[in-house]
């Protein structure tokens, strides 16, 4: 009692002060991009990125349907391997004809491998005959980051009701082999079936292999 009254008596310039000197609670600022980070059995985080074409799109556009996130990058050989192979184009057409939706985002910085301007990604994927449903730019990687995204390819899946239900590798494969994929175990077709069929993911999470986003 007697400091706690000795405190109180000290001019309200000095008492100021010693507050100003106490560590300052977290703010809701800083905490909430944490929040808003992408987690399986949430919400997946809404954002909006430009098309190759110069069309803004969004995810929330697509509530009701299933959509699947694929970050590339076309330098990656993990990459090269399922579209050399037709695997990736194949599964793309797959699910959009089902009436999914197939976002591929490129969150290459300028200057890094997997980087292309708005035209040369259209010329580029154009050649590769992707059947997404959008070819997004995320240059600054902002969306790459809010979605944990570390390697190309690194695939989510999101549910009818916007929940994220799949984040991980898109097979069990880790190569850079062709010959691999149709070995592999698709964990992402897996996913789409399963979540279009009402049943639960079975395997929702899985570590991500290939090359690491050119952030």
């Amino acid at each position: 009692m007697l400091r706690i009254s000795r405190f109180l008596r000290l001019p309200a310039l000095t008492a100021a002060l010693v507050l100003l000197m106490l560590p300052a609670a977290p703010s809701d600022e800083k905490a909430s991009p944490g929040a808003a980070k992408a987690a399986i059995g949430k919400a997946a985080p809404d954002f909006a990125l430009p098309d190759v074409d110069g069309k803004t799109v969004r995810l929330s556009e697509f509530k009701g349907k299933i959509v699947v996130l694929e970050w590339f990058n076309l330098g990656c050989p993990f990459v090269r391997k399922h579209y050399d192979s037709g695997a990736m184009q194949k599964l793309q057409s797959d699910v959009t004809g089902q009436g999914g939706v197939w976002l591929s985002i490129c969150s290459s910085a300028p200057g890094k491998q997997g980087h292309y301007a708005a035209a040369e990604m259209k010329a580029a994927t154009a050649r590769e005959k992707a059947a997404s449903t959008a070819v997004l730019l995320d240059p600054q990687g902002e969306v790459g980051r809010l979605y944990g995204a570390k390697t190309t390819p690194h695939m989510f899946v999101i549910a009818q009701d916007g929940v994220l239900v799949y984040d991980g590798a898109i097979d069990n494969i880790k190569s850079t082999d062709v010959a691999d994929v149709p070995k592999a175990e698709n964990y992402v077709r897996a996913a789409v079936d399963q979540t279009r069929a009402g049943k639960p993911v079975a395997k929702p999470t899985t570590p991500p292999y290939g090359c690491s986003v050119k952030y």
